[in-house]
Parts: structure tokens; C-alpha cells; sequence
């Protein structure tokens, strides 16, 4: 058991050279208000004269004290090896191997090493001073010497002193694998004791903390601490222990620690005989060494794990920060060819790293060609824009000054082109998005895929760079052969297209059945006292009664027979002009009934600009314009939802190919090419100063804690019992 606590004191050793916090040793840790006498505990402990001594706040800084148990054939070879006069010496971590032998030297550079750090007017640090005492009369101690706590800022102490030193305390005594010294003075009251209160915050069942009471020399007439000492005021499960210490005088008339002690002994025997076997320094050395001994005990096998744990974390760390680069050359063509290839998986949707809180690479294409520019098409309506007046308009301005007799073909087209140019924005946009996407596997592939490139942030900058150049290469060649896919559509408008012609002779029938229809309305609509023109425009008088109903649909149909015999192979139902030239014919009486008149008249004697006529914005169109606007409507459309199609299917296999495929194939050459030169290789492959330094802390903290496994390996289980 005894060998435990100078294994605590090699691992503390261990991780004080790489200066981590990241394992719990077991350790004692003091806590207590401003001159409660926690140093003079700690030097009745040591039994020397050895910390700094003195009214108000003296100790600024954390001092971890390791005590080490040494036998007289120790200390003798020690001594011949380092030439030390004296069976008692010290050691501090920051004057690495320097042997004090003069106590009155170690207190004065603890004194000299707190102002260094905290300044020298009652300011703080948590950077702790680490000294060793070997002596044959100490037990096997580590402890910590904490600043007691304080409530009024002195000195040039910051005003939230107090909040910094309990920060500091807690820190100390929040580590689960440490014992709490509780100082408290006897002279106050125990219920007020800061020490315990803050020692129940982080240790509420008080599994670890043990109860110091000082001064007890100094306790009003007439009262005792019997009670106290019994823990009938406040019990500590630990135990409480009492304690007389050096008063500042002893100290200035420089009365040994030997000397105190037995005075001690001396006033437990007197004032508290039947307690005195249970208190004082000695029992409280032989207490905490037991306590620090079982604690060690409990607490060894988590450090084991944790120990294991922490130095395969480093090791994988380590390994993912690469070993220096020893042949560049193989190296830069091995991260060129790498990056490529995680390039290219990403796109396939093969990489290593399946992204899980979004699309990206492939997908996110897909996506978008499926998804955004799918729905954009299909959002875009086939007459937007387009109203029945703009369609009028156009095929009158397609007639020219000529009156028209059918509707002109120019009127379609014209307008066709002007729809199907509405495509051509969202199949540019679709380029865009692919491309933005393309840029960003870049840095997906950088971020998740190619660790090795982080460590050479040049090389890391120029193949973002290169890729970057091949992108924007691409994307004019990509958007010039959308653009060109729009400007084909627009190019010729094919009207023998098998869907067109489809959709020309289904209107034929419905437009059909509408015309029967007007014909079967119209003798009632026109007026029997009107004086008509016949089809050949001879008179027919009122008595006349017109052609019956059904001998004008025969002569329709008829006409439309012959029509469809006489006419070319081109004007097959599948025609839309030969459609509308029998539209015309059955149109006849349409065109015999009068127009209405100018909706203003010029009154009589005055000049007539015609020009400033108002022409009417919204009228209500004729049957025929209704009908002439209908049938373009309908083929646009019909035309437009061929070509919405097409352009669907089409761009994103433009994009595939002369972007995403052509991107893959080269980019590895591209690479190779741009940046595989002899001139290049020392540049790229600079590490940053960061890696190299992360790399170097790694290995020295994983070189400690595999020296720390093996410490803790040479323990015998037997040795724990």
C-alpha cells in the first residue's frame, strides 16, 4: 500500500512535463478562509519551515506538495550521486534538476515564483508551483496548498477576487479523485466555516472530505471545542481533527516546527486528554496518508482505463496529423490522385463519408435537375403573358394592310418563339446551381474526405484553385450548348411533329362540333326585315326564306369533303390552316352582317385626325376573333408543353456531359499537370506551423501516457491489498 502514493507522485511528474489536465491524479487538496492556518498545517506536515508566512493573503498561487517517504539507504546513494549534504531536500519542476537543501532557499523562491507570475501586490494565479520534499521524516504525501478565501478585494487585487479564487478552489476540488481538507479555526463558529460549505457544493455526501480545526490554543476562557472535535455541531464523515499550530510570534522567534509539535502534544494531553490520541499533527499525518492510500486504491483502476483510453485517442489523433513528409514527390501525386478520387466518389455517391444532414455531391445534381428544374418548367405557363388581345394583335399585325381571309401562319409562329424563350432563363439557372454545387464538393471532399490536406494549406489552396479554373472553364462552354439547345427549339418550329399533329386533329373535331353549333343558333340571331347577301353576293329579299338548317350543314360538310380531297398531302386533318380555311367557309354569314359603327363620330365641319381616335383597349371581341384567338391559343400551347418536354430532357444531359462528365474525366490530369513540378513540390508541401505544433504536443502527450500505463503496469494487484 505504501508504494501507491509514490506512484501518484511519477504520474503527476509525467503530466506536469506536457502540463495537462486531462488526468485526475488523486491528491489532497486544502481549502480555508485567509489566515485560518492552512500553510502552517501543511508545514507541520513537512515538519520544516518552508512556505511563505505572514498576515493577509500569502499564498497566490496553487502549491502542489508532494512529501516523499525516504529510508536512510536511499537517501545515502542519493546523496553520493547528487553530492547533497543533508538528509533532507527539495526539488521545483520549473528549476528542473536543481537540489535545494536550504529550506530558507525554498521559501524564498516559492515567494520570487509568485510574484513572477501574480505580481508582487496581492494579485492571483492559477498557474501552480510544483516542489518535491524527500525526508525520512515525512509520510507519502501529495497535497495542494490553495489561497484562502477572501470577501474584500486589497491591494491591487481585482474587484470579483473573491468569484476568481472560489473558481480556483472549485477547480481544484470538483475533481472527483480528490480528498477535501476543510481548515477552520476554532475561535469562529463551525456553522460559519467557508470551508465546509464550499466542500459540501461539490461533495455533498462527504465521501472525501475531512475536517481541520486550528487554533485551538486560541479559543475564548471558559469555552472548548469538545464538541466540535466530537462532531456534534457538524459531522464530517472522514472525520474531524484538531490541531495547534506556531502563532506568528513562535514564527518571528523562529521556534522550530519539532519544538510546536511536542508543545502540542503537550496542550491535547492537558486540554482534551481523552481525545488526544485522536488529534494533533502526527495523527493527521498517518490520517491522510492512510485516506490518500484507500483513495488511491478506489480510484487506480478508473485511471488504468482512462489512461488506455486517452493514449488511443492520441494515437489516432497522431496518426491523422501523418508522419513529415520524407519523399515529396510520392506524397503530392498521392494527395493529388486522392483528392481526385473523392472527387469523383462524391459525384457517384461512393464516398467513404455518406453525408446524413443534407443532399450533396451527385444527389444534390440529381436533385436539382429532377426536383428544381423540373418543378421551375412546369410552373411556367404556356400563355403567360399572353393575353387575348396580345394574340389578337399579333395576327393582325401579321396580315399587314390586307384584311385577312384565314388566320396567318406568322401570327403562331411569332408567338411560339416568344413563349418557348421563356425556357431558356431557368435551363441557364440549372447550369448555375450544378456548378455552384460542384464548388462545393470541393471543399466537402477537403472538410470530410482528405484529412492529409489540411496539414498543407497551400497545396490545399491550389487544388481548390485548380478546380475552381476547370469549373469556370466549363461553364460558358455548358451554358453556350444550353443556349443553343433553346435557340434549335427556336430555329424551326416543326408543326408536323407526330404530338402536334395529335393535338391539331383533336382540335379539328372540337372546333368542328362548335361551328355545327353556331350554324344551329344562327337563322334565329339574324333579322328577317334585313336585306342579306348570299355567299354569291346576289341580293335576297326579305320574303326569301334563307337555306334550311340542315341543307347548310350538308353543304358544309360537303365543302369540307371536297376541300379535304382536293387538297395537297399537306393539308391532311393534321393541318391546322387547312382547318381554318374551312373555318372560313362556314364563316359565311359571319362576314355578311353589318360592322358597328367608329365608337366616336366626328361632328360635322371639323378636321378628323384619325389618330386620335381612342382605339378600344377591352371590347368584346367578334365570334371569328374568338375563334381565330382560341386556335392560336390552343397550338401555342400544345406546341409550347413539346417543347417544355424536350428542353426537360435535354439540359440536364448537356450539363452532364460537357460539366459533371467532363469535370471527372479531366480533373486528375488537370491536377497532375497544374501542380506535379519539381519547382512547386517544396511550396505546396509546407506544413503550417499549426500542424506541426499540434503534432509535437500530440506525441509528447502520447509519450506520457504510455510512460504513465507502464508506471501504473509495474503495480502488483497484490500491492492494492
Amino acid at each position: 500500500m505504501e508504494a501507491l502514493i509514490p506512484v501518484i507522485n511519477k504520474l503527476q511528474d509525467v503530466f506536469n512535463t506536457v502540463g495537462a489536465d486531462i488526468i485526475q491524479l488523486p491528491q489532497i487538496v486544502v481549502v480555508g478562509t485567509q489566515s485560518s492556518g492552512k500553510s502552517s498545517v501543511l508545514e507541520s506536515l513537512v515538519g520544516r519551515d518552508i512556505l511563505p508566512r505572514g498576515t493577509g493573503i500569502v499564498t497566490r498561487r496553487p502549491l502542489i506538495l508532494q512529501l516523499v517517504h525516504i529510508d536512510q539507504e536511499d537517501r545515502r546513494k542519493t546523496s553520493e550521486e547528487n553530492g547533497i549534504d543533508g538528509e533532507e531536500w527539495g526539488k521545483f519542476l520549473h528549476t528542473k534538476n536543481k537540489i535545494y537543501t536550504d529550506f530558507e532557499e525554498i521559501r524564498h523562491e516559492i515567494e520570487a515564483e509568485t510574484e513572477r507570475i501574480s505580481g508582487n501586490n496581492k494579485g492571483i494565479s492559477d498557474e501552480p508551483i510544483h516542489l518535491k520534499i524527500f525526508s525520512p521524516h515525512v509520510v507519502n504525501l501529495t497535497l495542494v496548498d490553495l489561497p484562502g478565501i477572501t470577501k474584500v478585494p486589497v491591494g491591487d487585487q481585482p474587484k470579483d477576487i473573491e468569484i476568481q479564487i472560489r473558481e480556483l478552489i472549485v477547480k481544484y476540488i470538483s475533481n472527483p479523485n480528490s480528498i477535501i481538507l476543510a481548515v477552520t479555526a476554532a475561535n469562529t463558529d463551525m456553522a460559519t466555516s467557508e470551508a465546509l460549505k464550499v466542500a459540501r457544493e461539490v461533495d455533498p455526501d462527504g465521501r472525501r472530505t475531512l475536517a481541520v480545526v486550528t487554533k485551538l490554543d486560541l479559543m475564548d476562557a471558559g469555552t472548548d471545542a469538545m464538541d466540535i472535535l466530537m462532531g456534534r455541531v457538524i459531522p464530517v464523515k472522514l472525520g474531524i481533527i484538531g490541531v495547534v499550530n506556531r502563532s506568528q510570534l513562535d514564527i518571528n522567534q523562529k521556534k522550530s516546527v519539532a519544538d510546536a509539535i511536542r508543545d502540542e502534544y503537550a496542550f491535547l494531553q492537558k486540554k482534551y486528554p481523552s481525545l488526544a490520541n485522536r488529534n494533533g499533527t502526527k495523527y493527521l499525518a498517518r490520517t491522510l496518508n492512510r485516506l490518500l492510500m484507500h483513495h488511491i486504491r478506489d480510484c487506480l483502476p478508473e485511471l488504468k482505463t482512462r489512461i488506455n483510453v486517452l493514449a488511443a485517442q492520441y494515437q489516432s489523433l497522431l496518426n491523422s496529423y501523418g508522419e513529415p513528409v520524407d519523399d515529396k514527390s510520392a506524397t503530392l501525386l498521392q494527395l493529388i490522385t486522392k483528392f481526385a478520387a473523392e472527387y469523383c466518389n462524391t459525384i457517384e455517391g461512393t464516398a467513404k463519408y455518406i453525408e446524413t444532414a443534407e443532399l450533396c455531391g451527385g444527389a444534390r445534381i440529381c436533385y436539382i435537375f429532377h426536383e428544381t428544374f423540373g418543378r421551375t418548367l412546369e410552373s411556367v405557363d404556356p400563355l403567360g403573358g399572353l393575353t387575348t388581345i396580345d394574340v389578337l394583335t399579333a395576327i393582325r399585325n401579321a396580315t399587314g394592310p390586307r384584311p385577312a381571309l384565314f388566320v396567318p401562319e406568322v401570327s403562331f409562329e411569332l408567338l411560339v418563339k416568344r413563349q418557348v424563350k421563356r425556357l431558356e432563363e431557368p435551363s441557364l439557372r440549372c447550369v448555375e446551381l450544378v456548378h455552384e454545387e460542384m464548388q462545393r464538393i470541393i471543399q466537402h471532399c477537403s472538410n470530410y474526405s482528405t484529412q492529409e490536406l489540411l496539414r498543407f494549406p497551400k497545396l490545399h489552396d491550389a487544388i481548390v484553385e485548380v478546380v475552381t479554373s476547370l469549373l469556370r472553364k466549363r461553364l460558358p462552354v455548358t451554358n453556350e450548348m444550353v443556349h443553343n439547345l433553346v435557340a434549335i427549339e427556336l430555329a424551326y418550329i416543326n408543326t408536323k411533329h407526330p404530338d402536334f399533329a395529335d393535338a391539331c386533329g383533336l382540335m379539328n373535331n372540337n372546333i368542328e362540333e362548335q361551328r355545327r353549333n353556331r350554324m344551329r343558333d344562327l337563322p334565329s340571331a339574324v333579322p328577317r326585315d334585313k336585306s342579306l347577301k348570299g355567299p354569291g353576293g346576289q341580293s335576297l329579299s326579305p320574303t326569301e326564306p334563307p337555306a334550311p338548317e340542315g341543307e347548310v350543314a350538308k353543304a358544309a360538310a360537303s365543302g369540307s369533303q371536297s376541300g379535304s380531297v382536293s387538297e395537297p398531302p399537306d393539308g391532311g386533318t393534321g393541318n391546322w390552316r387547312g382547318m381554318l380555311k374551312r373555318g372560313e367557309e362556314g364563316a359565311a354569314s359571319e362576314r355578311a352582317m353589318p360592322q358597328n359603327p367608329l365608337p366616336v363620330s366626328p361632328q360635322k365641319g371639323h378636321a378628323v385626325n384619325l389618330l386620335d381616335v381612342p382605339v378600344p383597349v377591352s371590347r368584346k371581341l367578334s365570334a371569328r376573333e374568338q375563334r381565330d384567338c382560341e386556335v392560336i391559343e390552343r397550338l401555342i400551347k400544345s406546341y409550347f408543353l413539346i417543347v417544355r418536354k424536350n428542353i426537360q430532357d435535354s439540359v440536364p444531359k448537356a450539363v452532364m456531359h460537357f460539366l459533371v462528365n467532363h469535370v471527372k474525366d479531366c480533373l486528375q490530369s488537370e491536377l497532375v499537370g497544374k501542380l506535379y513540378k519539381t519547382a512547386l513540390l517544396d511550396d505546396l508541401l509546407t506544413e503550417s506551423e499549426d500542424m506541426a505544433q499540434r503534432r509535437n504536443e500530440a506525441a509528447d502527450m502520447l509519450k506520457a501516457l504510455q510512460k504513465a500505463s507502464q508506471v501504473i503496469a509495474e503495480i502488483r494487484e497484490t500491492h492494492l491489498w
